[in-house]
């Protein structure tokens, strides 16, 4: 039903925000929205050296197909991608991509928005945190 609309990938391979784009590309799409997620170098003025992600793949997979079908049905949106990155990241590199495809650039922030939150909130997918002096587990959270 919907699996020409929604793509999801959860995998330790780089990831590709090409690839995201040009599936959701769309000739009626009067906007595409993305999110692209980094490492970035420090964490409460505490200098970042990687970031390592695990996650209960068949849960997270399946939520993630879950909030891509409520943004399809509650933004009307044309297509969607969530991609998610497993193991060790390095500073600069990209966790996380979605891109929405929609017929108003309206819907498709929207549906951006919410994916990305609700992936944070509901998504078992945990993230390492690790210092020049210690580490620390924290959740996917904000």
């Amino acid at each position: 039903m919907m699996d020409g609309k929604i793509n999801i990938i959860l995998q330790a391979e780089e990831l590709s925000s090409d690839i995201a784009f040009n599936f959701v590309a769309d000739n009626s799409a009067g906007g595409i929205v993305s999110f692209v997620g980094t490492v970035r170098n420090q964490t409460n003025g505490k200098k970042v050296i990687r970031l390592e992600f695990e996650a209960y793949e068949k849960m997270a997979l399946s939520e993630m197909r879950k909030i891509a079908e409520e943004a399809i049905k509650n933004f009307d949106v044309f297509k969607i991608v969530i991609h998610h990155r497993t193991g060790v990241l390095q500073v600069g590199e990209i966790p996380v991509v979605i891109v929405v495809s929609a017929p108003h650039r309206k819907a498709a922030f929207e549906a951006c928005q919410f994916a990305i939150d609700t992936l944070k909130e509901t998504v078992p997918i945990w993230k390492k945190e690790i210092f020049e002096n210690g580490e620390v587990w924290v959740s996917a959270h904000p």
